[in-house]
């Protein structure tokens, strides 16, 4: 053999094995792609992220409407979650919190009955303002009794109801009659703001003293009368996670969705302001 001859074969083996190598470091490199990709891909593969379970939260009576409607989105949202609601007056909720219920969120509609939970010590977590809700006045539809301000209920003809002065709707109300230097005695005082509706609706009172969200929700069972006082008794709405939660992650989701700007929309539809 030629020297010509052997160093070509030189050269030939060299780039085989130049080749081969290139090809196994290819082939590794397409492995490590592959187990990242694997790697990223797999809490999703296994759903790791996903939330499940009951959420309970208790919830302002005024939030019923439109809690309900997020309610719904959220388990839309997270297949195998639920979202249970308790809604009532929040002084009554603050309290069967207090008192040990099983709750994980908690919405109250002021700030004064959401103390009674924070200084207790059941809160996970400081209270978020989420919305804001003014007063306006509820009468029979067509207003027929010509109601026009605050100062019209205090006529003694007329059947007015209240929400109880220890409900954050009962409260704004006495606020309002007492920066006008009014006084009313009401026919009577309701546990919630959905119950002291409920009496004009039933055409158990003339009028009743409640929030704007409220008679919208009442839609044309009710007609609104609004009168400037309300705007010096706006209540601020808070929420919270419990330290009690079961399925933290998904309460806290939850609030997200109620303080996201889609949550925001549901509760300015229904008539509450932002906060």
């Amino acid at each position: 053999m030629t020297r010509s001859s052997r160093r070509t074969r030189r050269i030939l083996q060299m780039a085989s094995v130049s080749t081969a190598a290139l090809l196994a470091l290819t082939s590794c490199s397409s492995d490590d792609d592959s187990s990242a990709s694997g790697s990223d891909s797999s809490p999703t593969a296994s759903g790791s992220d996903e939330l499940s379970g009951e959420v309970i939260v208790f919830a302002a009576a005024s939030l019923k409407e439109s809690f309900t409607t997020l309610g719904k989105e959220f388990e839309k949202e997270h297949p195998g979650t639920k979202v249970t609601f308790s809604f009532g007056g929040s002084d009554a909720l603050a309290a069967s919190i207090t008192g040990g219920a099983p709750a994980d969120v908690f919405a109250s509609a002021s700030p004064k009955t959401m103390k009674i939970v924070t200084d207790a010590g059941d809160n996970s977590g400081a209270p978020t303002t989420f919305v804001r809700n003014q007063l306006e006045i509820a009468t029979l539809p067509g207003n027929p009794d010509k109601i026009a301000s605050l100062k019209d209920l205090t006529n003694s003809d007329l059947k007015v109801v209240l929400c109880d002065a220890a409900v954050p709707c009962g409260a704004a109300a006495q606020k309002a009659l007492d920066a006008s230097k009014l006084k009313l005695t009401p026919a009577s005082y309701e546990e919630d703001v959905k119950a002291a509706v409920n009496k004009v609706v039933l055409k158990e009172a003339d009028a009743a003293v409640v929030y704007k969200t409220d008679v919208k929700a009442a839609d044309d069972k009710v007609e609104g009368v609004e009168f400037p006082e309300s705007a010096d008794a706006v209540n601020d709405y808070p929420i919270t996670l419990l330290k009690a939660s079961n399925n933290t992650d998904a309460a806290t989701a939850f609030i997200e969705l109620v303080k996201s700007a889609e949550g925001q929309k549901v509760l300015n539809e229904a008539g509450f302001l932002n906060p």
